[in-house]
């Protein structure tokens, strides 16, 4: 009987959280190790499929410079970075449109349906939702920094009752253009502000932004994220994640979350529970 009673604790618990969020969109960065482990994925999948179905509108934007770097190698194709970006050749462009339109985007949108839910697969090519210009061609290549956002496509997968998954490639203005390969957190950033969500969330491999002592920080406004930024506290890989909160949160976006994506469960965690599981930002 105490089992039945906390199975239904935790749905009241949940209940303010679903009335608070019905008919929002919350865009999902879907990313880190929760897009390489086979039960993570089944799980972000039930998360993705409950909010929907709870009359939520999630919109995924998925990642997947792994999944890249690995065929690259398989094939024999050199790759480097550039501060954290990646340089994309007009070969690794073709090599990322591969992976992320066609390989990982198809796999989400399958795990989706699998988990029966409606999901329908995408690219920033499509209906040109995303364009873009080259943010240094001579040193970067084909990497775009993103224009415009034409959120018409998305909109209407929503009002069909789909889960938009979306791969950010980027298209641009030329004829017979390859495109543009995008920072997943910054498009994810851009669509999210484009369609008025929400939420934002970014899922990474850890627990969220953390102290100098390694304590997981649970509020921030822009203002602490900045003198943090100064101070060396957020460094690395996690300053571009924050920099894309940033961005939402200007943009008007009431909330930006980065959780860990390696937590069971995360996203119904962060979305429907008062505590949390990760780090919250917002003006």
């Amino acid at each position: 009987m105490k089992s039945k009673m906390d199975v239904v604790k935790t749905l009241l618990d949940a209940l303010p959280y679903i009335k608070k969020f019905a008919n929002e969109k919350i865009v999902i960065k879907y990313g880190g190790s929760a897009q390489t482990s086979d039960s993570l994925k089944s799980q972000f999948a039930q998360d993705i499929i409950l909010l929907h179905t709870v009359g939520m509108k999630p919109i995924i934007v998925h990642g997947g410079g792994k999944s890249i770097s690995n065929l690259l190698d398989d094939l024999g194709i050199k790759s480097s970075f550039i501060d954290g970006q990646r340089v994309t050749t007009k070969e690794v462009m073709r090599i990322a449109e591969m992976v992320l339109s066609g390989e990982i985007n198809k796999e989400i949108v399958s795990l989706l349906n699998n988990q029966g839910g409606k999901a329908i697969g995408i690219s920033g090519k499509d209906a040109n939702l995303l364009e873009a210009i080259p943010k240094d061609f001579e040193k970067f290549g084909y990497t775009g920094v993103i224009q415009n956002v034409n959120p018409k496509i998305v909109e209407n997968i929503l009002d069909d009752d789909f889960v938009p998954v979306i791969a950010p490639i980027a298209s641009a203005s030329k004829l017979a253009h390859p495109g543009f390969n995008i920072n997943a957190d910054l498009a994810a950033s851009q669509i999210a502000i484009a369609l008025n969500a929400r939420k934002i969330l970014f899922l990474t491999d850890t627990p969220g932004v953390l102290d100098k002592d390694m304590n997981l920080i649970i509020n921030l406004d822009i203002e602490q994220i900045n003198a943090l930024k100064l101070d060396g506290t957020i460094g690395g890989g996690m300053v571009p994640k924050v920099d894309a909160c940033i961005e939402a949160i200007r943009g008007g976006v009431k909330k930006a979350h980065i959780i860990d994506g390696r937590v069971e469960h995360s996203v119904l965690l962060e979305i429907l529970t008062s505590s949390g599981v990760g780090t919250c930002m917002q003006l």
